[in-house]
């Protein structure tokens, strides 16, 4: 979570889960109990949002 928040520009906890739940950015993997946030998935939902944005302009 803390490479994701700095990754994201310092975004907050809650407002990442509000991404997730919104599907701007994708499910963590829970493993042991500690959510894991695939480098690659993160990569490609960000760029789609770059994309949606750039076609929203």
């Amino acid at each position: 979570m803390k490479d994701l928040r700095k990754m994201l520009g310092g975004r907050g906890r809650t407002t990442i889960y509000r991404d997730i739940a919104a599907g701007r950015l994708p499910t963590p993997t829970n493993i042991g109990g500690i959510n894991y946030f695939p480098e690659d998935l993160v990569q490609a939902a960000l760029q789609q949002l770059r994309s949606d944005t750039e076609l929203a302009d």
